[in-house]
């Protein structure tokens, strides 16, 4: 129970923090469904997500890299039909999204992965779900050092509470969050995996706008 009304409490903080009008979309796999907060304040990576999951292209795709402590990767079309073992993170829709940088990398975000780039801009359809770990005061002291940031006292609360991965922080476009479901990522995480982090057998999901 006190872990269920921590969770609460931890998308309550971040939904008021956003100021969002709450769009939701449930990703939906044999492990477990996740109901995700799509953020206003990322409105062109919000708009493509709702786009392309209402089009179908996610359905069938694979979490196709996984990594325990860090995050669970998926949405490369070509993940679909792919054959065991085929390597896979290079697929998209052919465009690419403009970085909105600024929301954190706590547990349950939904993050834009990218190929490094000076712009910082996203693939057109793949994604993270942070899954990371709890962090110390000394540890993320130092991050706000390297990375020039300041994190306000519930981001720092959070990130030692639930954890995260910080060192993504003003890198990665983060445009949602897990507010039911958060040991989906768990479970998805310690899934045993082969060559390129892909799991040995596959992760697939199903994405619905609510």
């Amino acid at each position: 129970m006190k872990r269920i009304l921590f969770l609460v409490a931890f998308a309550a903080i971040l939904t008021a923090c956003t100021k969002d009008n709450g769009t939701y979309a449930e990703i939906t796999t044999d492990y477990g469904t996740m109901k995700v907060l799509l953020y206003d304040t990322t409105p062109q990576h919000r708009d493509n997500f709702i786009k392309l999951a209402k089009e179908g292209y996610y359905d069938g795709l694979l979490f196709h890299r996984v990594i325990n402590g860090f995050m669970i990767q998926g949405g490369d079309p070509d993940s679909k039909n792919a054959a065991p073992g085929q390597s896979l993170g290079m697929g998209g829709p052919g465009y690419l999204i403009d970085a909105e940088i600024g929301a954190p990398h706590l547990k349950g975000a939904l993050a834009a992965a990218q190929a490094p780039n000076p712009q910082k801009r996203s693939s057109g359809s793949q994604f993270y779900v942070v899954q990371g770990q709890p962090l110390t005061d000394a540890a993320l002291d130092e991050m706000e050092r390297r990375k020039n940031i300041k994190y306000s006292d519930a981001q720092r609360q959070l990130y030692k509470e639930i954890g995260g991965t910080p060192f993504l922080d003003n890198d990665y476009t983060v445009f949602g969050e897990v507010v039911e479901g958060l040991e989906v990522i768990d479970k998805i995480a310690t899934v045993p995996t082969g060559d390129a982090d892909r799991p040995v057998e596959d992760v697939r999901m199903t994405i619905k706008i609510l």
